[in-house]
């Protein structure tokens, strides 16, 4: 019988025993028992295989974290956390409330469902098999209105994984963007790669008008990032298995596929759809001359956006398919100057307090006049821009002090109307 050592050698020379190459073509050769060598390249691949599959392990492992009554906070407490950051959209804090709740009980009772069968469990054994279906939610409102920032709210209170994402960046499969499927990509990042705990996730997909249909006629180029991601979002919505990339699809191909299965990820949409009142109004006819213009004179015209049904959807550029696929709609009312007054001061994370922290860090206190506020909201009226215009504004007013006041040696400053005026129309010009 051959000697080993002999087996490994090629022409006098040392190869590698799991890919034949020599000593020459790799970066290093190790050496073994009885004359086995490995290169350095086949000693990483074979601990990048072993990494995944201990990653594997623990996947399968982890399980999902169970969920207990106790867990389960009430509509009316998770309503009670949304006022502590978020100032008025009653009707959207409680829309979201209470679906945040149903959500839970959903996932209490699969979780008693799925112990039913064991003997042990008495009171698992006396549930029904009714299903409860999940009721994916559309919130409708104006940019500022505080659409994005009741879901950032929301997620520091859930006990399951949730995520934000963005819709604009969406595409069809082929084409550059990201496929439907890294919405999914996300939600298993936030899981830690717990696909159980995925699957019991909520997603928030912001942004979801920038994906409607940019025409009703037929046109001889594809609507990559309209109808198609429509289509594209329908059975996801739904409930089905999909084989999502873990890292993200198209910029790692090799990557082996999971699959998460969506029946119970709960996901809430949220968009302003600019230009959706004129489609509310047309439908509601608010013109009408003669016998009805009673009727008409009922509707409030500065808040049009509460008239909204599942027909404006449709008319502004979500197909059937979608619109029935949430069937919670929600609205959120725009921002009068009593509110942005309120949402500069008043909630845990305001904007003028935030301010005051930055140059607290500094050792300056800082303080603004009653009637800086007052300007400050009635500039953010006249941008339009809701609440996102606030801090524009603030930004503005402060900037040159924050450039200033650390290297002056002054402890405190007041910012007095004269003085935000000057900053504010300096940053106009």
């Amino acid at each position: 019988m051959a000697n080993n050592k002999d087996n490994h050698r090629h022409g006098g020379v040392d190869t590698c025993c799991f890919c034949g190459r020599s000593a020459a073509e790799v970066g290093m050769l190790f050496s073994g028992m009885n004359g086995a060598t490995i290169c350095d390249e086949c000693v990483e691949r074979g601990y990048e295989v072993l990494q995944e599959q201990n990653s594997n392990k623990k996947r399968r492992s982890k399980g999902a974290p169970t969920l207990t009554e106790k867990d389960i906070l009430k509509p009316t407490e998770i309503k009670e956390f949304l006022d502590r950051y978020v100032i008025g959209q009653d009707a959207a804090k409680r829309t979201l409330s209470v679906a945040v709740y149903n959500h839970y009980k959903r996932l209490l009772a699969a979780d008693r469902r799925g112990t039913k069968n064991n003997p042990a469990n008495s009171e698992a054994a006396s549930i029904d098999d009714v299903e409860i279906e999940k009721s994916n939610i559309i919130m409708v409102g104006e940019t500022g209105t505080g659409k994005t920032l009741l879901a950032r709210t929301i997620a520091r209170l859930l006990k399951v994984p949730f995520t934000i994402v963005d819709a604009t960046v969406l595409t069809e499969a082929g084409y550059v963007g990201e496929d439907v499927e890294s919405i999914l990509s996300r939600l298993l990042q936030v899981a830690d790669y717990n696909v159980e705990a995925a699957e019991r996730g909520i997603v928030f997909i912001d942004e979801v008008d920038k994906i409607a249909r940019k025409s009703d006629n037929p046109s001889i180029t594809r609507d990559v990032s309209g109808e198609g991601v429509q289509q594209a979002l329908l059975k996801i919505l739904e409930g089905t298995v999909v084989n999502v990339p873990p890292q993200g699809g198209r910029k790692h191909p090799d990557q082996k596929f999971v699959q998460v299965n969506t029946s119970n990820i709960l996901f809430i949409c949220g968009g302003a759809f600019d230009g959706i009142e004129k489609k509310i109004s047309q439908r509601l006819n608010t013109r009408v001359i003669g016998y009805n213009q009673g009727a008409a004179q009922h509707i409030d015209r500065k808040n049009v956006m509460q008239y909204i049904t599942p027909q404006d959807l449709r008319s502004f550029g979500l197909i059937p398919e979608l619109v029935g696929r949430m069937p919670v709609l929600t609205y959120l009312q725009p921002l009068d100057k009593e509110i942005l007054r309120q949402i500069l001061t008043e909630p845990k994370n305001s904007i003028i307090k935030q301010y005051v922290k930055l140059f607290e860090l500094d050792g300056v206190k800082i303080e603004f006049a009653e009637e800086v506020l007052d300007f400050i909201v009635d500039k953010a009226l006249e941008f339009k821009l809701g609440a996102r215009g606030l801090r524009g504004i603030c930004e503005s007013i402060v900037r040159d002090a924050m450039f200033e006041l650390p290297s002056s040696g002054l402890k405190e400053f007041t910012v007095t109307l004269d003085y935000a005026r000057e900053r504010v129309s300096k940053s106009l010009q």
